[in-house]
């Protein structure tokens, strides 16, 4: 390996090791990652859905996925390990500035949740287009301002150790175990961070679910307190896609230190590839007027092609 230019950090180039131990099969694993950001990306029906907030949380998703995908794949499929210096930097403050953002706009969901099964009579007149245009703006400067330290914190240290990361994408905690130097005050900003963005945003959705099954369980009629539990469902899911994969990847970054590196790597890309490609999915599934405007959609593209396939030109051919 050669040695760091430390005095002049623009200069390193890190190399990306990928999933180390499954270097052999890194074609093989692309596959299906390009099959997540193929479903992400294209589904742009699933991506106009009727709710605001859901609106903002597909396009933090497919800038996620858009950040991170072109350059793993770039791995996996024709072993390009190399990412300089500042593109590494960048690549890491997308990852958890949009990551933020998606917790973000979770709360604001389960909000909304709130409002429309605690206070029914109230929820158009909380929840105006206004509010939560204001709401989606504060989640992106949240996001885009408490991340935005983290680049400076790692621009001027010393990187004498290697300059090899075993991952397949930048993120804080892995190029922070290449420094050389003390780095207990950069570890405790990223953990305050993280508390007060994903750890803080998971405690009040528990808190608005505690309010909301309440609620429920106070209604008169069993068919009622089911009838409202099923409009909680897509974003219970979403929550459990999002956060599941995302604590036991901070966890196990932290205090997993014994886990196989490849299994903390898979669950650190499924915690960046799943959830922007099942969120559009749930609500697709789930919600009635994106349902039916998808199939409708499917039912016109099937007429048009039988309409093709029985014109006189098409069966001369």
């Amino acid at each position: 390996m050669p040695p760091l230019n430390t005095s002049h950090p623009s200069s390193v180039t890190f190399l990306l090791m990928g999933i180390p131990g499954l270097e052999h099969l890194h074609a093989w694993i692309g596959i299906p990652f390009y099959s997540m950001y193929v479903v992400a990306v294209t589904d742009r029906k699933l991506h106009e859905p009727m709710y605001l907030f859901l609106c903002m949380l597909s396009v933090a998703d497919l800038m996620l996925t858009s950040s991170t995908l072109p350059k793993i794949l770039s791995l996996f499929w024709f072993n390009d390990r190399e990412i300089y210096f500042e593109a590494c930097l960048t690549q890491m403050y997308f990852i958890h500035s949009l990551s933020t953002m998606e917790s973000g706009f979770i709360l604001a969901m389960a909000f909304d949740r709130f409002v429309a099964i605690c206070h029914p009579l109230r929820h158009s007149t909380i929840l105006t287009p206004a509010v939560i245009v204001g709401l989606g703006l504060l989640i992106v400067f949240r996001g885009a301002v408490l991340l935005s330290p983290h680049p400076f914190l790692l621009r001027w240290l010393s990187y004498c150790k290697t300059n090899v990361i075993s991952h397949t994408y930048c993120e804080f905690m892995a190029l922070i175990k290449l420094v050389c130097s003390e780095t207990k005050i950069r570890r405790a900003y990223s953990l305050i961070v993280a508390f007060l963005t994903g750890g803080l945003d998971f405690i009040l959705i528990i808190c608005s679910y505690v309010l909301i099954l309440f609620t429920v369980f106070n209604l008169p009629s069993k068919a009622a307190r089911l009838k409202t539990l099923s409009t909680c469902v897509s974003h219970v899911w979403v929550i459990l896609v999002f956060y599941t994969p995302a604590f036991f990847s901070f966890l196990t970054h932290r205090f997993g230190h014994h886990i196989a590196p490849p299994v903390h790597i898979f669950i650190a890309n499924i915690y960046l590839l799943i959830p922007p490609m099942m969120n559009p999915i749930i609500y697709g599934v789930k919600t009635k007027r994106i349902r039916d405007g998808f199939l409708k959609f499917l039912t016109i593209k099937c007429v048009q092609l039988c309409k093709v396939c029985e014109s006189p030109d098409h069966q001369q051919r």
